[in-house]
């Protein structure tokens, strides 16, 4: 059997365990009724600091970060390290805002971000354009896991897009079915097999390079070589004067934009207590070790022998560097083994992608619009329905976008999910910013940046499109990261209209949340079965004012199936 079979053999074998568990995780903790989209689309709410750890890994270190982010060290050297300061600067924010987010959310039930946005501004408006934003932004980032199964596949000689239909059937399968169980037990298959990955390349593959000073001096040499699209080198091993606005920028930008991510809140909304949330976001910070570890795995590829030739002769696709690294490398038996991890590693955020996704359609767009009466039962079938959809417009991502460097896809991501940050974060701390001014801001930004990356080439490609994350700024003369240009345009937009509308005395919009519900921890869950009373703030479109009316008790039926935590029951 050819190293290429016996790689290709173990992958399979892999991609039927996971598949098995996935369909599995349907019986794991198992609900009175699994048709609640709290069961379905957030597992319940009940994950404790053991399975939310690997939750959150398998939500946020993805294929981007095993096949993308070496591409782009390959492609351009140390610029794309910029994803080792992206995740230092995230984890502290996320340590402070999280926690409100998740206790606010079980106080009121909320299960997407736009539900958070739609109680606390009273802007149906607002809430449906924090929810399409979700969804746009979270496509291209489900293409980009993908994109990491198609470069695998690639390599062990698998040609055609069947591959990815596969994946995607077999995804859709048992995400449908599974729901947020399915991803959260693959994970612990995943981390297993990443981190068996990482410390074998890590130590074995520089000993079979010559050390690290030969990885070094021959990865410096590829990069200083002239790039015969742009006239200019590759890259360096170093960030250079004209690129440092860029990394920082890159790395600033994505580590506001990461939780703003439907999928990454999703990992937080279905945790059980809000201590969790402060552990995780704690120790979080030891996967940006091992992210250093996968970044040198570019290196590694350039001076690796026959690599770089192999993703040229491949149509110069960076994303392969990985692939063709192992292949070369490792054994056939572990080829096939860290082949899995990649795969296995697109597999999990893929799913949870989609179930966010499909619970914004859900909660913010079928509910709030086309059916307010829906039943638990519905709102689950319509997710579920959905999570096929999203998929589906994810392969078309694929199919339309280059693959060349597939950071982009999740960058462009990036650029729109960003415009969300002042709705949902500022909002956690004050309702300062008036609702209309929010729209009104997320609408310029979100014209601005996808306009702005629209018209930026691929370099050395004039002409094309969608080719870069970063454009040159006029007045500033730096080029930087896209979505932080937009960001800073939605914040001057948003607070010049909240002091004009402020001053015209325009409606602001209720307010259903109180200030103790942001630092409520109730307890867990329990499915309602006998009449109780609610905690509730007015009915819909009411709400509180500043200094205004008190909550009122609100009956639910007997027969709800609704989740109602144990807090809102000693009320």
């Amino acid at each position: 059997m050819s190293g290429n079979a016996v790689a290709f053999t173990i992958v399979i074998i892999m991609f039927v365990v996971v598949t098995l568990v996935g369909f599995a995780a349907a019986r794991w903790r198992q609900a009175e009724d699994r048709l609640h989209l709290n069961e379905w689309g957030l597992g319940g709410r009940g994950f404790g600091m053991f399975i939310t750890w690997f939750l959150l890994g398998g939500d946020i270190y993805t294929a981007y970060t095993f096949i993308a982010v070496p591409a782009l060290v390959f492609g351009v050297g140390a610029v794309g390290f910029f994803a080792v300061p992206y995740t230092i600067i995230v984890f502290p924010i996320v340590f402070v805002f999280a926690p409100r987010l998740w206790s606010v959310s079980r106080v009121h039930n909320y299960v997407t971000p736009a539900d958070f946005v739609r109680g606390r501004y009273g802007s149906r408006g607002l809430a449906l354009a924090v929810a399409a934003t979700g969804i746009l932004a979270t496509m291209p980032y489900i293409a980009l896991q993908l994109v990491g199964i198609q470069a695998v596949l690639t390599v062990l000689g698998v040609h055609g897009d069947w591959p990815l239909v596969i994946a995607f059937v077999v995804l859709a399968g048992y995400t449908f079915l599974s729901g947020l169980r399915a991803p959260a037990l693959i994970a612990f298959i995943k981390d297993t097999l990443i981190y068996i990955m990482i410390i074998v390349a890590i130590v074995y593959i520089p000993g079979r390079l010559g050390g690290w000073g030969h990885i070094f001096s021959n990865a410096a040499a590829h990069l200083a070589k002239t790039n015969p699209k742009t006239g200019k080198p590759f890259g360096s091993l170093t960030v250079g004067p004209t690129a440092v606005w860029a990394y920082s920028s890159l790395a600033l930008g994505s580590a506001l934009a990461l939780f703003m991510y439907p999928h990454a809140v999703t990992g937080v909304l279905a945790s059980r207590r809000r201590n969790v949330i402060r552990f995780n976001t704690a120790i979080l910070p030891a996967y940006t070790l091992m992210l250093g570890f996968v970044a040198l795995l570019g290196y590694m590829a350039l001076a690796a022998p026959d690599v770089p030739a192999e993703v040229k002769a491949n149509g110069a696709n960076a994303q392969l560097a990985v692939p063709f690294l192992f292949q070369k490398m490792f054994p056939p038996w572990f080829a096939g083994i860290a082949y899995s991890a990649i795969v296995i590693g697109a597999l999990v955020p893929a799913a949870i992608m989609s179930i966010a996704a499909a619970n914004l359609f859900t909660r913010n767009i079928f509910k709030e619009y086309f059916k307010p009466d829906a039943t638990p039962a519905q709102e689950t079938r319509v997710a579920q329905t959905v999570s096929l959809v999203v998929k589906l417009g994810a392969l078309l991502f694929v199919l339309a976008l280059s693959k060349t460097f597939s950071i982009n896809l999740q960058l462009l991501g990036g650029i729109w999910i960003l415009q969300t940050f002042p709705a949902i974060v500022v909002g956690l701390y004050t309702r300062w910013f008036h609702r209309w001014a929010l729209v009104t801001g997320w609408a310029v930004a979100m014209i601005y940046g996808t306009l702005t990356a629209y018209r930026t080439p691929a370099a050395g490609v004039p002409g094309s499109h969608f080719g870069a994350s970063t454009a040159n700024v006029p007045v500033f003369n730096h080029t930087v990261y896209i979505a932080l240009t937009a960001l800073v345009i939605n914040l001057v937009v948003t607070t010049v209209l909240t002091i004009v509308f402020r001053q015209a005395k325009l409606p602001a919009g209720t307010d259903e949340t109180l200030r103790a519900h942001y630092h409520a921890d109730p307890p867990g869950v329990v499915r309602a079965r006998v009449p109780i009373t609610r905690l509730t703030v007015g009915g819909p479109g009411a709400g509180v004012q500043p200094g205004g009316r008190q909550p009122q008790r609100e009956p639910v039926s007997s027969d709800s199936s609704e989740h109602v935590s144990i807090w809102e029951r000693r009320v």
